[in-house]
């Protein structure tokens, strides 16, 4: 039997409960693939494009390196998805080339009709001879001959784990014309259909309840792991897709984001969640969140309360035609007139991942800050994170899509588009100061005809706190 301090998680969420109820939705309609699929033809037939070939592949934990064979066709596993331009010809798809192998009904594309394996091989594996990416492309060139012009146009769509395939398809095609059209679902994907806003939201409301099984639970004596637990838990078992999409910082300065270690938290300490992507049905959304454990410094609550509300002036401002560029502005208002920025221009402004002043590489302090729950595992913290003082990204915020995909755009000072219906965002004020004072709130919203709703409505953005 485990010590009784194994057993703690299980015993702190015994009586946890949401204080509202999760309804999942039920997966997207065909309609809207077909529809997807019409337009991205449309596309490429105004491009001059024969084909189109989609390819993705693995990056470990099961994970695909792009969101575009799940947005084309629901697929979350690895592929080469071809789409003739000619509607008479079937879509095709070639997959089953890794080892991380998921099998129905979590893995069954939608307006497919054939599905060729290629098989994972080489000789550690299989102990056969070649490599599974050749034998992809040769599959995908040979499938191609029957398709195709004898010198056709290949519009292409994928990321940097694309590129080897690209390039064997290449030698096998030598008299196509590849062009790179990834960014024909980048831009459709900016402005959200209602059913996907239902999908945005569910990933939201999970997020919720994870927040409020981390606030259950929160106390001194509590490790970081276990709030860490205690959040992954009760999303995953109401729905969520993937245990490990946010992240950590427990401390007493709300400096530090990122892995749980072991961390016992102590009166003074501040817990900061920074949900970075919780994902249902494959579409994820972000919030964060601060806990202070008791008394807190005056700096603390300064820089606490200066991104409390810069997220809920720019919040103010959230309407179709409102400039994005303004909706930034707005939330670094409240940072100037603290004191903390002298302006919210991205250009000039100062962040924690900042350059050096010259434009080379900034040499992070070596020095060694007190961890003692770190020490007593035989390690020592030796450097001063983050680098420099400010927000953690010179801007506001940034849209939020499928997990895997890109940001289709941020708000920050410089970006003078307008907000549109069916957009979807977050809004995460952030202010880090190096071994002094650290915040990061942010909720997650979605472009209504009249205005906004808040998808992270469930918990509060204010800091929580716990008495000691």
């Amino acid at each position: 039997m485990p010590p009784a301090g194994h057993r703690r998680i299980e015993a702190l969420l015994a009586d946890f409960e949401p204080d509202f109820q999760f309804n999942a939705p039920l997966p997207l309609p065909l309609e809207e693939f077909e529809e997807r699929l019409r337009k991205v033809r449309r596309e490429c037939v105004v491009a001059g494009h024969d084909v189109l070939i989609v390819h993705t592949d693995m990056i470990g934990w099961f994970h695909t390196s792009n969101a575009y064979l799940r947005y084309l066709c629901d697929w979350m596993r690895e592929g080469v998805l071809i789409v003739p331009m000619d509607e008479d010809k079937p879509l095709t798809l070639l997959s089953f080339f890794t080892q991380a192998v998921i099998l129905p009904p979590g893995g069954e594309p939608v307006l497919v009709d054939d599905i060729w394996q290629i098989g994972a091989i080489g000789r550690e594996y299989a102990d056969r001879p070649g490599s599974s990416v050749v034998k992809t492309a040769e599959a995908c060139a040979k499938l191609l001959g029957s398709l195709v012009p004898a010198r056709p146009q290949i519009g292409w769509m994928g990321d940097a784990r694309s590129g080897e395939f690209i390039s064997l398809l290449r030698e096998l095609v030598p008299a196509a014309k590849f062009i790179d059209d990834s960014s024909i679902i980048d831009r459709m994907q900016r402005v959200r259909s209602p059913r996907e806003v239902d999908m945005f939201r569910a990933a939201s409301q999970l997020i919720d309840i994870g927040i409020q099984a981390a606030y259950h639970v929160a106390r001194p004596g509590v490790t970081d792991h276990e709030i860490f637990a205690a959040f992954t838990y009760a999303q995953l078992a109401r729905g969520g897709e993937s245990a490990d999409g946010y992240q950590i910082g427990a401390n007493a300065f709300g400096t530090h984001c990122g892995k749980p270690y072991g961390h016992v938290m102590r009166p003074g300490d501040i817990a900061n969640l920074y949900i970075s992507n919780v994902t249902f049905r494959g579409y994820n959304a972000q919030t964060s969140r601060m806990i202070a454990f008791g008394d807190i410094t005056d700096r603390q609550e300064l820089v606490l309360s200066a991104c409390e509300e810069g997220v809920k002036r720019a919040e103010k401002l959230i309407r179709p035609g409102a400039l994005m560029r303004d909706v930034n502005n707005a939330a670094f208002g409240p940072l100037i007139e603290k004191g903390l920025l002298t302006s919210p221009e991205t250009r000039i402004m100062p962040y924690n991942w900042s350059t050096a002043d010259d434009g080379g590489p900034r040499l992070i302090k070596r020095q060694q800050v007190s961890a003692p729950d770190w020490e007593a595992q035989g390690r020592k913290l030796m450097h001063v994170y983050p680098a420099t003082h400010g927000p953690h990204n010179p801007n506001i915020g940034h849209a939020v899509g499928m997990a895997g995909a890109g940001n289709s755009f941020n708000l920050a000072s410089h970006n003078y588009d307008r907000l549109e219906e069916g957009m979807v965002f977050v809004l995460h004020a952030q202010w880090l100061e190096p071994l002094s004072a650290g915040a990061n709130l942010g909720d997650f919203y979605a472009v209504t005809h009249d205005g906004f709703e808040n998808l992270s409505c469930h918990t509060p953005l204010a800091t929580h706190r716990v008495a000691v």
